[in-house]
């Protein structure tokens, strides 16, 4: 109890407290209680919406902001946290009209002008893309490429492409080349983004893939296990002079699964330096959201692609709610290309984005989605086959509820805490699985202090590969480890490393960046 806790403090002091610690949970929950007392405080609501803000629960962000204004029409920071919620669900007319408010109570603030004027902004050009994308005979910004003629400088040192192909040699020396903070020649990165486009428009909307026992004994270093014996009488040595002899054990295929890592690029360098490069023999999925929010998003995903590129069968890439327009121009990844290459670039990333897979499979056993499971009951496997996905998600939907649903304890569903999907309990859980014959499901979209969390009867579990989250949460990353023999999850956990000092959302929109504040 709020009171019996803390009797002399005042709600705005603990919450405070809450605040300079980055412990946005603990401002929500005490706010919270401090609305039970008084549930006509305006700042109050206004203060939790914030706290919704930041650990990105936009739909509960709006709710209160429009509460804290029914209470007071006239509290203007309520008017800015409404601005913020609808600018973060893409609802900018919505917003424009809040920040046309503030403007006119406050015609000299010049702060108010200036988001206004933004928002403004973004809304033309939001109408003017509507107007061009009507056009039948729009083309793909591939056919207006002349990737052949593009010249690489001769003071250009960086990695080449081998013949217009990805190699190993390629991959490593361009992680090396971005950990130095070093940009990839722009033709390179066409080369890359042009290719993968054409790999992932080939692949269903659903991905079904076959993790197997090793029936033949293949001595290679990732499926055979050594246990050495020193005997007198066998011939085999090694280098202490030592007489040796090894049995081996195959093992059965596994695959990591990976959740968000933002453009995280160093704790990716990390994942890879902890679990060892994608290969044929040590295959990858990574569940979405590898831009915005981090600042080297642009390193991220073009490594992802480039092993796309490399290992098409074993290694696996999945659409997020964050590889979609109206995401990359509020989080920072439209900035990004922008500021490290072209507007033009970015609308190729846009195009490459909308052909990522929407769901994967594995032994007929395990769905893996970014976000959740369904606003209605009775969707199949069929279903999922059949989505169109080479389009922006709509509203509503399978490929909406994919992208963006969470899971929640209690049964039934409800309104989404984003603004977006909704929630679904354990029984929606339990009766999706049983109508597809799986066993459990793995998505992400969550951070988690832990990395990951198992809800459901373990049959929901969510993975999350972003450590200290934005430089600010604190919590884990975790991969998971699916072996073919009988797909029990192995959760491995690692901590955030250091990387240059650029700031989470140096790129994401100025409006972005002050309405979280």
């Amino acid at each position: 109890n709020f009171h019996s806790l803390f009797p002399r403090a005042k709600c705005t002091q603990l919450c405070d407290i809450c605040f300079s610690e980055k412990d946005y949970e603990n401002a929500i929950k005490y706010y919270s209680e401090a609305l039970e007392l008084n549930s006509s405080n305006a700042i109050y609501y206004s203060n939790r919406s914030l706290a919704y803000l930041r650990t990105e629960c936009y739909g509960y962000a709006l709710a209160d902001a429009t509460k804290a204004l029914e209470i007071d029409k006239n509290y203007i920071k309520g008017y800015y946290r409404r601005a913020t919620s609808n600018m973060a669900l893409g609802k900018f007319k919505a917003a424009l009209k809040d920040y046309e408010t503030v403007v006119r109570v406050r015609p000299n603030d010049k702060d108010a002008r200036m988001k206004y004027q933004e928002c403004n902004k973004i809304v033309k050009q939001k109408a003017f893309e509507r107007a061009i994308a009507s056009d039948e005979t729009k083309k793909s910004v591939v056919d207006s490429l002349d990737i052949e003629n593009m010249t690489i400088e001769d003071d250009y040192v960086g990695p080449k492409l081998e013949d217009g192909k990805v190699t190993l040699k390629f991959m490593k020396e361009m992680m090396d080349w971005f950990k130095d903070q070093n940009k990839l020649h722009r033709k390179c990165a066409y080369q890359i983004l042009v290719q993968v486009k054409d790999v992932l428009s080939k692949l269903p909307s659903l991905v079904e893939i076959e993790l197997k026992e090793v029936s033949t004994l293949q001595i290679t270093p990732s499926n055979v296990i050594f246990f050495d014996y020193q005997l007198d009488d066998l011939p085999i040595t090694k280098g202490n002079g030592l007489k040796m002899f090894s049995f081996f054990f195959p093992q059965t295929e596994k695959i990591t699964i990976c959740g968000d890592t933002h453009g995280q690029y160093y704790d990716l360098l990390n994942i890879f330096k902890l679990n060892g490069l994608p290969s044929e023999t040590n295959p990858y999925l990574f569940n979405g959201d590898f831009v915005d929010r981090g600042s080297f998003s642009v390193e991220v995903i073009l490594t992802l692609f480039g092993f796309k590129l490399l290992y098409p069968n074993n290694f696996h890439v999945l659409r997020g709610n964050h590889e979609t327009d109206n995401m990359n121009q509020m989080y920072g990844f439209e900035g990004e290309v922008k500021a490290k290459y072209t507007g033009q670039m970015f609308q190729l990333f846009s195009e490459v984005f909308q052909w990522l897979p929407l769901a994967q499979c594995i032994n007929s056993k395990v769905l893996v989605m970014h976000g959740g499971l369904f606003s209605e009951d009775g969707v199949t496997l069929e279903d999922l086959r059949k989505i169109d996905r080479n389009r922006q998600p709509p509203d509503s939907g399978p490929m909406c509820d994919l992208l963006w649903s969470d899971p929640q304890p209690q049964n039934g569903r409800s309104v989404s805490k984003r603004g977006v999907s909704c929630q679904f309990g354990p029984d929606v859980t339990e009766r999706f699985l049983e109508q597809n014959k799986l066993d459990y499901i793995v998505r992400s979209h969550e951070v988690k202090a832990e990395g990951y969390e198992v809800t459901h009867s373990g049959k929901c579990i969510t993975v999350f590969s972003a450590p200290n989250y934005c430089d600010q949460m604190g919590n884990k990353g975790a991969y998971i480890h699916l072996r073919g023999s009988d797909l029990k999850p192995e959760f491995h956990q690692f901590t955030a490393v250091p990387h240059p000092n650029v700031k989470p959302m140096a790129y994401a929109n100025t409006l972005m960046q002050l309405g979280m504040m």
